[in-house]
């Protein structure tokens, strides 16, 4: 029998609208359209600037032939044209894939023939890359380069593309009247990941999973309208955790940040009055460990938001020195960056330092918005007692996950099995319900809070002449968090240095994936022949670094 409230109660427009990020812009330059927006370099930007150019870029694209479900690819550092692409390249119900701008050209091409990009913006530092990435596509498909200029940049002028980005833009009407997703399940971003075999998964974003993720921001953080954020996290990482639209929809400030530097973020700080911050743990690090002088008139209080490696007793020690309120997040490009947080709880406070750096270590409780996140036995599917001892692997459900890997059902179908995204994970739940990691069962090592295909590395490792057998593991660094190390055993009678080995490695790879440590000796191995990487492990302290 029909309920009562489901009769004559129906969906109609005047009562549903499917969510999207895109409404968060739309309001702040409605409510606030002279409220600061974007700071970069001389520029400033007010909220109708900026979704005026949002416009215009929607515009711009649709009349290059860009329309729904097209994928729209950009190389750029956090510049303001980086900003504008998170909302004009869905305005014209394209798909954004931010592009790794650390990547060789091989990994970039390999990119855009997957994701089947049909207009790329390239900011001029990085065009040399794309210009060798284009040459080595597959795909014979046309596809539209533009050149992004950028005042600040004081490198060499490049241009590989058919026009520049203000040109693009000038084609676009501001009055552009684009239109809310069909549905909230619409793509809305791509996402490469560093695959633990392969060629790296495309990960599909959808218009809901955005929306959730920016909001569960704005409640972890409390974070207050017109809040300055400064951009240490790049942009093309996970779409900046989701920032860009959370940002919007606090009509906060963007202040931009082409390269990391510890001085320059400092008097950032001071000159615009930053209050919020996100950034990998050598970001952390580098700021702690900088010179007292820099840190002079820096505003107290900034929040600061850590991902990657458990934050140690001493980037918290140095944190609170500065003034800063360092919060502990985890998730994964599947899960649109942060999905956990380890929620403080004020009677931390009185702990003395090791025991807050064992709490705050933790990788915490789910998002606000994220329907759940267990450590379950992936065998039974069954949730591990909460005694913070017996393992399980970490697995999400909710919001906060991806629509699945782009052209790879198997994949899909395999990390949403049971009704769960399976994260790979390896982690313990304490009584309290947080969670913490223990050890990580795709061999993923991460640097500087960029992900390393450990089997990738081990490929070049075997492409040398001189290398029988090769293993890479993750080996404890304190500025990096983790680097990869490189057990090498040699063919009979061969000889290589280690300074040649790391060479080889230079010629193939990215330089954050190039092994930091080489190591000469026979691999432990089973009496199968597979090498026990766990062996490794221990020689390097990985699982002592990651139990901390």
């Amino acid at each position: 029998m029909t309920s009562i409230y489901d009769q004559d109660l129906p969906m109609t427009e005047a009562n549903f609208a499917a969510m999207t990020p895109l409404s968060f812009i739309e309001r702040a330059a409605l409510v606030y359209p002279d409220q600061l927006a974007v700071v970069h370099g001389e520029l400033r930007q007010t909220w109708s600037q900026t979704y005026r150019r949002c416009r215009q870029l929607g515009s711009a694209l649709q009349q290059l032939g860009v329309g729904k479900n097209d994928t729209v690819a950009v190389m750029l550092p956090n510049t303001p044209p980086m900003v504008e692409a998170h909302f004009g390249v869905a305005m014209a119900g394209a798909v954004l894939n931010a592009l790794n701008t650390r990547l060789d050209p091989e990994a970039i091409a390999f990119m855009l023939d997957h994701g089947e990009a049909k207009v790329i913006l390239v900011d001029a530092e990085f065009a040399p890359v794309m210009a060798k990435a284009l040459a080595l596509r597959q795909a014979t498909s046309p596809v539209t380069v533009v050149d992004v200029e950028d005042v600040v940049f004081d490198g060499p002028a490049a241009s590989i593309g058919s026009m520049t980005y203000e040109a693009l833009l000038a084609t676009g009407d501001p009055e552009f009247a684009w239109a809310y997703p069909a549905s909230e399940w619409d793509a809305i971003a791509l996402n490469y990941t560093s695959g633990t075999t392969g060629n790296p998964k495309g990960v599909v974003y959808h218009h809901r999973g955005a929306t959730t993720n920016a909001i569960s921001n704005i409640l972890e953080w409390d974070m207050p309208k017109h809040a300055v954020y400064l951009w240490t996290l790049p942009m093309f990482h996970c779409n900046g955790w989701c920032f860009p639209w959370t940002l919007a929809a606090r009509a906060a400030v963007n202040v931009c940040l082409r390269k990391v530097d510890a001085q320059l973020i400092f008097e950032l700080m001071r000159a615009h009055g930053v209050t919020h911050y996100c950034g990998a743990p050598i970001v952390q690090s580098m700021l702690v460990n900088a010179p007292d002088a820099m840190k002079v008139g820096v505003p107290s209080g900034v929040k600061a938001m850590v991902a990657g490696a458990a934050p140690p007793a001493s980037m918290i020690e140095g944190m609170e020195a500065m003034g800063f309120d360092l919060t502990h997040t985890y998730g994964l490009t599947e899960v649109y960056g942060p999905a956990t947080a380890c929620a403080k709880h004020a009677v931390w406070d009185q702990a003395d330092i090791g025991e807050r750096a064992r709490l705050n270590a933790r990788q915490g409780v789910r998002y606000h918005l994220e329907r759940d996140v267990r450590v379950l036995d992936p065998e039974t599917m069954q949730p591990v007692p909460w005694d913070g001892e017996t393992m399980g692997e970490i697995m999400f459900k909710g919001n906060i996950v991806m629509k699945g890997y782009l052209k790879n059902p198997k994949a899909t179908q395999e990390a949403l099995a049971g009704g769960w995204f399976h994260s790979g994970d390896l982690a313990v739940q304490y009584p309290d319900g947080y969670i913490k990691i223990k050890d990580r069962s795709k061999d993923i090592i991460i640097s500087g809070g960029e992900n390393i295909s450990s089997i990738e590395v081990e490929d070049v490792l075997y492409r040398h002449p001189a290398v029988l057998a090769a293993a890479v593991v993750a080996k404890p660094d304190p500025k990096w968090g983790e680097t990869p190390c490189a057990f090498v055993e040699l063919k009979a009678g061969a000889e290589v240095s280690a300074a040649e080995i790391v060479a080889h490695c230079k010629s193939h790879l990215a330089n954050f994936k190039v092994p930091k440590a080489v190591e000469f000796g026979e691999l432990p191995k089973t009496s199968t022949g597979k090498i026990q990487k766990f062996e490794l492990r221990k020689r390097v302290g990985s699982t002592v670094a990651i139990d901390v």
